[in-house]
């Protein structure tokens, strides 16, 4: 599944470009989205992201698209691959910038760990309309 934003001002950080931990809250918060959309009814908590990689510098103005696929189901958990691509101001083509992967857990209302259905084909895997 496909997210988009736009990098601004309130982005950048003190070199002018895009600051990681905007970066990192985007990631979370659209795969949390996907995740969601996965799995509706089933509370899911970030548990972790793995193999973080800032591949290249974001400048003002670039549009960013997340790229957010399924990689392996647990018992209790989904873990998600995570690209991000940047179509900067005036560039003929995008560029990747970041990678992950992000865990995320079933949880009850106490926080405790809650067993997944399983979805033999998950709703991020299927082409957007």
């Amino acid at each position: 599944m496909n997210n988009y934003t736009i990098v601004r001002q309130e982005h950048l950080n003190h070199y002018g470009f895009l600051f990681g931990g905007a970066l990192l809250q985007w990631v979370d918060e659209f795969a949390w989205l996907v995740a969601s959309r996965d799995f509706p009814g089933c509370p899911l908590v970030t548990i972790g992201m793995d193999q973080i990689n800032f591949l290249q510098p974001v400048a003002n103005g670039s549009i960013l698209r997340f790229t957010i696929l399924p990689l392996e189901q647990g018992k209790t958990s989904i873990r998600y691959s995570v690209g991000v691509f940047a179509d900067a101001p005036g560039a003929s083509e995008e560029t990747e910038v970041f990678s992950t992967t992000i865990t995320f857990v079933h949880v009850d209302t106490a926080g405790n760990k809650q067993p997944l259905p399983q979805v033999s084909t998950l709703r991020s895997q299927q082409p957007e309309p």
